[in-house]
């Protein structure tokens, strides 16, 4: 099984990161739509880290993972 996860990493008042991530994203998803949501999180205040307010766009990423699961059990 290929598992999917779309990370938005922003920096928080600290200068450290914070990131939030969503599960099985839409594969066709452009650079300008994933900067847009970043851009729109961050004039929304959607999101609040534990380091303060999120003040810039870090960077974003796609972390694909297969799982292979063995039959031990019965």
């Amino acid at each position: 099984m290929l598992t999917k996860r779309l990370e938005l990493q922003f920096f928080d008042e600290a200068g450290t990161r914070f990131t939030v991530g969503f599960v099985d994203p839409r594969i066709n998803l452009t650079d300008l739509e994933v900067k847009d949501a970043m851009e729109t999180i961050l004039v929304e205040d959607v999101f609040t880290s534990p380091r303060g307010d999120l003040t810039a766009i870090a960077g974003a990423r796609i972390i694909a993972r297969e799982i292979i699961e063995f039959s031990v059990i019965g």
